[in-house]
């Protein structure tokens, strides 16, 4: 059932003012339509209209800057905001100032009908503007296609409230950079973000790591020592890697989400706490809590909110704005500006990538720092990326005899990246490039000569094991590939 109402709209495109005008009018509301912001801001301040529907950019003011008058003349007055600016940013300066929904450029006439009946039936609430709070540096949230519009909303909802949220996705699809978002544009942005990674602290740590320990617990525990949840006191605890979470620490987690309070190993006396959960997983929990590795009573309490995050495959269209994102981080640690011919950007459109959005960033900081021309060709491109399909242990590793050893092949991948140089000389900060395009092979054929084995690996290169699995989760090494 449509509520009706009276609606005012300010948008400078006549062809969007007439499609709304028609639209609205057609389910039986009464519209009013202009093309700038004073007019608007007149019709608003004489107390006309139960819901106001404005696109950001006008010729006179920015919608952002009128919200807030808006929203102090007359609390109870649902904006939604429109935008051909399709960002993170947006959304979330939409949800500060107080919009009551955001919509991207082009919009779905069917949702924006929607949202306008469901604004004239809700009870009116009175949303703070929250521009006055100390606000954190834009995080780097980048995409303008519809699966990250349905992101950025999401988040724009949930950043004012304490709900837990579980984060899935394939690795590398910037599970930890939407927690970090969801906690810097949020009401516990002043309280501390602490992230711990299930997957790479030993499984008999676990607990002493998220609930500390006493002086004295176990063998080795000299003394006392905090845990991550009293380090997330008042702020967000992450907690990457769920689904790696040992059985008897998810109980204890249960507890503590159940309770709110813990205990440290080898304590008695209960601690109450006040964080905010964030969780994440690449893996399927159901099928763990079918397999008996996952607690179903936990799953439910964390996956109050769930939010997926998209494969890069699936929104190639926003690889454009990635690749000139991380070329502009990548000039600001001193590499030279780069761009990407036509061609080339379509090639990379075209790839599956694997390894998702942290694939493609180290693709681009590898063509900033080895190649000196100031345009990428797509002939460069297509060799990059054919290298990466040809081998999963090492590139053009498929030309290598089996007996190699890793030393052979390292020297092997020293000569290509010294032969794409041709007679110039090799770009300032050698070091530093040559081990950022050798740690990755190396990782990766170590791994696959032990099969997997990470303790194995470990040993070949003299790393720690928890070094080894930082390298792997960092350059983003595909493990189930080098264990076959």
């Amino acid at each position: 059932m449509t509520t009706r109402g009276n609606i005012l709209v300010a948008d400078d495109d006549a062809a969007i003012r007439t499609v709304l005008n028609q639209a609205l009018s057609r389910v039986g509301h009464d519209v009013r339509v202009t093309s700038n912001a004073s007019t608007l801001w007149r019709w608003v301040a004489a107390g006309e209209g139960d819901l106001v529907i404005t696109d950001v950019v006008m010729p006179d003011e920015n919608a952002f800057d009128m919200i807030p008058r808006i929203k102090k003349a007359r609390p109870d007055l649902p904006v939604i905001v429109m935008s051909a600016q399709n960002t993170f940013m947006t959304a979330i300066r939409a949800s500060e100032t107080g919009a009551y929904e955001y919509l991207p450029k082009p919009f779905d006439l069917t949702e924006l009908l929607t949202i306008v009946n469901r604004a004239l039936s809700e009870p009116r609430r009175h949303v703070p503007d929250m521009r006055g709070d100390e606000q954190p540096d834009p995080m780097p949230l980048v995409g303008r296609s519809a699966a990250m519009q349905d992101i950025y909303r999401m988040l724009a909802r949930m950043m004012q409230t304490d709900l837990t949220v579980m984060i899935t996705g394939e690795s590398g699809t910037g599970k930890e950079l939407v927690a970090r978002a969801l906690h810097e544009y949020g009401r516990r942005r002043s309280g501390p973000f602490v992230a711990i990674n299930m997957a790479a602290i030993p499984r008999d740590l676990i607990e002493s790591e998220l609930f500390g320990h006493e002086k004295g617990a176990f063998t080795g525990a000299q003394n006392r020592s905090t845990g991550r949840f009293e380090q997330a006191e008042g702020g967000t605890l992450f907690l990457d890697e769920i689904g790696d979470m040992p059985m008897e620490a998810q109980t204890r987690l249960l507890r503590v989400l159940q309770q709110g309070e813990y205990t440290t190993v080898g304590g008695r006396t209960p601690i109450r706490t006040d964080v905010r959960i964030v969780a994440a997983t690449n893996k399927d929990l159901r099928t763990l809590i079918n397999q008996g590795l996952f607690r179903e009573d936990l799953f439910y309490r964390l996956n109050v909110v769930p939010l997926r995050l998209p494969a890069l495959r699936e929104r190639a269209e926003d690889v454009p704005d990635l690749v000139r994102h991380f070329f502009k981080l990548g000039e600001k640690e001193g590499l030279q500006p780069k761009r990407i011919s036509t061609a080339g950007v379509e090639l990379m459109k075209r790839y599956p990538w694997p390894g998702n959005v942290r694939e493609l960033e180290n693709l681009v900081r590898r063509l900033a720092a080895l190649y000196p021309q100031d345009e990428i060709t797509a002939e460069i491109i297509e060799t990059e990326l054919r290298t990466v399909e040809a081998s999963p242990s090492m590139p053009a590793a498929a030309m290598l005899p089996d007996d190699i050893t890793i030393g052979q092949a390292v020297e092997l991948h020293l000569q290509r990246y010294f032969a794409g140089f041709g007679t110039e000389l090799p770009p300032p900060g050698l070091y530093q490039r040559v081990l950022a395009e050798v740690e990755y092979p190396l990782v990766l054929a170590s791994m696959t000569a032990t099969r997997g084995n990470q303790i194995k690996a470990a040993e070949l290169l003299g790393l720690n094991r928890n070094t080894l699995r930082k390298k792997i989760h960092e350059l983003g090494v595909n493990v189930y590939r080098a264990s076959k």
